[in-house]
């Protein structure tokens, strides 16, 4: 509901959309690697004209099954320390999960899904963070900000990370 209305009053706000070519030439782009420095594929963020970005993640090499992925508040990924460089989740001032009250974090998006290839491709749309340094949440903030690929699924609630496990892959948003 609240995403419906937030939705609804930036496509009001004419003044403060940027156009759609604008909205094409701007994004960001994280390229995963694994512990070992593998790509894994890329995750590209752009800004759409009704204010969502949109996330398309298209990575192969994926172990099979659900794997929580999340938007952490550092850009680092420092793979000898298991990518704890990265930071917690970006939260943005709420707590873990979309089945919490008071949540989901800022960087909390959809869990993945590889099947028994490894492939992984999904596009999904969040107004929680933003690629404008001014915006809501940015992810260009001063420390930037990474992508990580979690070994098990997002719980969807528990504090502060899902009950997520190791994390498996990392990539700095850039």
């Amino acid at each position: 509901m609240k995403t419906t209305a937030l939705a609804l009053t930036l496509l009001c706000a004419a003044g403060a959309m940027p156009s759609l070519a604008q909205a094409q030439e701007a994004g960001a782009t994280a390229t995963l690697s694994d512990k070992d420095g593998n790509s894994l594929g890329t995750v590209t963020f752009k800004e759409t004209p009704s204010g969502f970005v949109q996330v398309m993640v298209e990575l192969a090499g994926v172990p099979a099954g659900a794997h929580a992925f999340h938007i952490h508040e550092k850009g680092s990924c420092d793979p000898a320390e298991g990518f704890k460089s990265a930071g917690g989740h970006y939260s943005g001032g709420m707590k873990h999960g979309i089945l919490t009250e008071g949540g989901p974090h800022a960087g909390d998006l959809p869990n993945l899904n590889a099947g028994p290839d490894g492939v992984v491709k999904v596009e999904v749309f969040t107004d929680l963070i933003s690629l404008d340094p001014a915006g809501k949440n940015p992810l260009k903030d001063a420390d930037g900000s990474a992508v990580v690929l979690h070994a098990n699924p997002d719980d969807l609630a528990s504090q502060p990370a899902g009950e997520a496990g190791g994390r498996i892959a990392c990539g700095v948003v850039e």
